[in-house]
């Protein structure tokens, strides 16, 4: 028979799963009525879950696992097994690809992202804002970063950061493909660093 302690164990576990979910939801860019109609999940049923208004059951988690692309355990935070490893699982999200790099939903995300290389004229931009704090490396390519009023090209060992408040967007500068170490979170230390600023159509490099 379950004791008293291993009851509020449980609770506690139970409790954590819905802003488990919401955090990697919105870590991943999904809006509930996209992963409604990727799980079959009413949306209701999805909102509810997230606010822990409804409790979880492996019904709802099986579908929730298959389309984050994590392991089941991962979602209900069962306890690690001692091995610091980490076996990333990527997934591709608007032709992106993501290798987490950390097992955790709480606290600060670290992911290595693979923008595809460019193809024709530059996209235009589409400028995001959200809550978090977000820093950035760049392994390999270059990376065009709109920062508010900033228009920065970043290449290879060079960072970023930025408040995800102010309105932002980054994509592939070149043909190549272009990789960089992402870390976001919703409080993060600010590594002091600096980009430098592309020239402007009309101005000449020195």
């Amino acid at each position: 028979m379950a004791t008293e302690e291993q009851d509020e164990e449980l609770a506690g576990v139970l409790t954590a799963v819905g802003p488990r979910l919401r955090s990697l939801r919105r870590q991943r860019g999904t809006t509930l009525a996209q992963l409604s109609e990727t799980t079959g999940i009413s949306l209701s049923t999805l909102s509810r879950l997230e606010s822990g208004q409804r409790r979880p059951t492996l019904e709802l988690l099986l579908p929730l696992a298959r389309a984050h692309r994590v392991a089941l355990d991962e979602l209900v935070g069962a306890p690690e097994t001692g091995d610091p490893r980490i076996r990333p699982r990527p997934f591709v999200r608007h032709g992106s690809t993501y290798v987490p790099l950390t097992r955790k939903f709480s606290g600060v995300h670290a992911f290595k992202q693979i923008l595809p290389p460019l193809e024709g004229p530059p996209p235009e931009p589409e400028l995001q804002v959200h809550e978090g704090y977000e820093w950035l490396y760049v392994l390999a390519g270059r990376i065009r970063l709109l920062l508010g009023g900033h228009d920065l090209v970043l290449g290879p060992g060079e960072a970023a950061e930025f408040d995800t408040r102010t309105p932002h967007a980054f994509f592939n500068a070149g043909p190549e493909p272009a990789e960089f170490l992402s870390l976001f979170g919703p409080q993060g230390e600010r590594i002091h660093v600096r980009a430098r600023p592309t020239a402007p159509p009309s101005e000449g490099r020195p």
